[in-house]
C-alpha cells in the first residue's frame, strides 16, 4: 500500500467513528453538524496561520473552495434532515449511491472515464451492502421526502468529491480545508439559527463527544482523505468510502453492543470485495 491509500483507510476508520457518536443522541443533528465544522476549523486555522501554510488561492480555485464547504455543509445537513424524517439505515443507503453518481458525472462530464472495474466494483460493493442491511428493509422503504432527501444527499456528496479532487490540483490540502471549513461552518451556522437551534448549554459529555467529531471524524478525516483524493481516482475514492458502513458496525458491535448478524458479516464482505476490484490492475493494459 502507498501512501494516498493508507491515508484513505486512516481517514475511512475515523469517519467510520461519526454513526456511533450520532447514537448517542446528545445534540440535535443539525447543531451536531455546526459544531463538527466549527471546532475543526477552530483546531486548523491557528495552525496555518501560525506555520504559514495558509495560502490565499487565486479568485477561481478560491471560489471553487469556498463552493465545495458549502457543498460539504449541504450534505450533511440534508443528510441529518433525511434521518430524522425516517431512518438512519435508509438514509445512510441511499447516501451511499454516491459511487454511482460519481462514476455517471464522470462517464457523462470528464475526460477520465470509471474504468471496467469500477463498474463491477460498484455493483458488488451495493450488493454487499444491500445484504448488509438486510433484504427486509426494502420492501418497507417509503418513497416520500425523506426519500428524495437522501438521494440528494448521494448526488451532493459525489459533486463534492469531483469538484475538491479539481481544485485540490491547483491548491494545498490545508488551504483548501481551512477555505472550505470556513464556508461549512457560516453556512451551517445560519442553517442553525433559521431552524432556531440552541448553540448552548450542552452537558460536559455533549461538549466531549462534539469535539471528537471536529478533532477526528472531520479534520482528521478529511485531511488523510483530501489527501487521497488529491492522489487517487476519485471513482475509487468513492467508493472506498462505503466501507465505513462495514467499520462503523463493527464499532457499534465494541462499544455499543450492537449485534452482528451472519447475514451483516457476509454483506460486509461482499461489500469489501467490491472495493477491492477497483484497486485491481491488469497488468496487460
Amino acid at each position: 500500500m502507498n501512501k494516498p491509500r493508507i491515508a484513505l483507510l486512516i481517514g475511512i476508520i475515523c469517519i467510520s467513528i461519526f454513526p456511533i457518536l450520532i447514537k448517542l443522541q446528545l445534540t440535535s443533528g443539525l447543531i451536531s453538524a455546526f459544531y463538527r465544522m466549527a471546532i475543526a476549523l477552530g483546531l486548523l486555522l491557528p495552525y496555518v496561520l501560525l506555520t504559514k501554510k495558509m495560502i490565499i488561492p487565486k479568485s477561481k480555485p478560491l471560489l471553487i473552495s469556498i463552493f465545495c464547504g458549502i457543498l460539504f455543509a449541504s450534505d450533511v445537513a440534508v443528510w441529518n434532515v433525511a434521518i430524522q424524517k425516517s431512518s438512519a439505515t435508509q438514509a445512510t443507503l441511499l447516501t451511499n449511491l454516491a459511487p454511482v453518481w460519481v462514476g455517471i458525472i464522470s462517464f457523462f462530464f470528464l475526460k477520465n472515464k470509471p474504468t471496467t472495474n469500477f463498474w463491477i466494483g460498484t455493483v458488488v460493493a451495493l450488493w454487499g451492502m444491500i445484504t448488509l442491511v438486510g433484504f427486509d428493509f426494502f420492501i418497507n422503504m417509503n418513497f416520500d421526502l425523506a426519500f428524495s432527501l437522501a438521494i440528494l444527499s448521494g448526488v451532493l456528496y459525489a459533486i463534492y468529491i469531483l469538484v475538491s479532487k479539481n481544485v485540490l490540483s491547483k491548491v494545498d490540502i490545508y488551504s483548501f480545508m481551512t477555505i472550505s471549513l470556513f464556508a461549512s461552518t457560516l453556512f451551517l451556522g445560519a442553517i442553525c439559527l433559521i431552524a432556531d437551534e440552541p448553540f448552548l448549554g450542552f452537558s460536559s459529555n455533549a461538549w466531549l463527544v462534539l469535539f471528537i467529531q471536529g478533532a477526528i471524524c472531520q479534520l482528521a478525516a478529511w485531511l488523510l482523505i483530501s489527501y487521497a483524493t488529491q492522489n487517487m481516482r476519485a471513482t475509487r475514492v468513492s467508493l472506498s468510502l462505503l466501507s465505513q458502513g462495514v467499520i462503523a458496525t463493527f464499532l457499534a458491535w465494541l462499544f455499543i453492543d450492537e449485534k452482528i448478524t451472519l447475514q451483516m458479516i457476509i454483506g460486509g464482505v461482499i461489500l469489501l470485495s467490491g472495493i477491492g476490484i477497483t484497486f485491481y490492475e491488469n497488468k496487460n493494459s
